[in-house]
């Protein structure tokens, strides 16, 4: 089964924020590499669910013309929002996965640190709305920690499998680390053909 909401709720009752993503040097350097994987130097509309309190938010927003993110806890919502007040292209909104998946297309979806909170059968379900939401071309990030937690039901290696076998995907860069796996994927074309690197769309090769 997926994780409960009630450990999310759990969580934040006892911390602002509960993972402590403002005051780690780990987090903060996950979050530089996240966006120096990005292929692209900028988004037209990004989308960022599970955004907790968010710091990730505010690093994406410099790369996107707009960005909707989102948490299943109102707490960390209200955090995020007022962390991104004065950023008129950030819309924050309270909204809980697989069930109430934005509507519209999207040129950028991050999923990170979320995917291993769910069931094979809501795994799935994310995944396919990810990428019927995605266009042709667009990003697909997913970073995930690579270490067992009882409430993960899988790690970081095991999502890059899961990932993996997405027909519509195609692998654009893959950074692993003993502590999680950091991965880019490109929305292949209605021809399969993916999109091309980033030395490829400056025509380089």
């Amino acid at each position: 089964m997926s994780t409960p909401p009630s450990y999310f709720e759990e969580m934040y009752r006892g911390a602002a924020d509960p993972w402590h993503l403002a005051e780690r040097w780990y987090e903060r350097r996950k979050y530089d590499l996240t966006l120096a994987a990005l292929p692209r130097p900028r988004y037209r509309r990004a989308f960022e669910p599970a955004c907790s309190v968010g710091e990730l938010t505010v690093r994406l927003a410099g790369r996107c013309d707009a960005l909707l993110a989102c948490d299943r806890v109102r707490s960390a919502v209200g955090t995020a929002a007022r962390r991104t007040e004065d950023l008129p292209h950030v819309e924050v909104r309270h909204l809980t996965l697989p069930a109430q998946w934005p509507a519209g297309t999207f040129d950028l979806v991050v999923l990170s640190e979320l995917l291993y909170y769910f069931d094979r059968a809501e795994l799935d379900l994310v995944l396919k709305h990810a990428v019927d939401a995605l266009e042709p071309g667009g990003t697909l990030v997913t970073v995930h920690w690579n270490h067992p937690v009882a409430e993960h039901l899988y790690a970081g290696d095991e999502l890059a499998g899961v990932l993996g076998a997405v027909p519509e995907l195609a692998l654009a860069s893959d950074h692993r680390e003993p502590d999680f796996v950091l991965q880019t994927y490109g929305r292949r074309a209605d021809d399969g053909t993916p999109p091309p690197s980033p030395a490829a769309a400056e025509g380089l090769v």
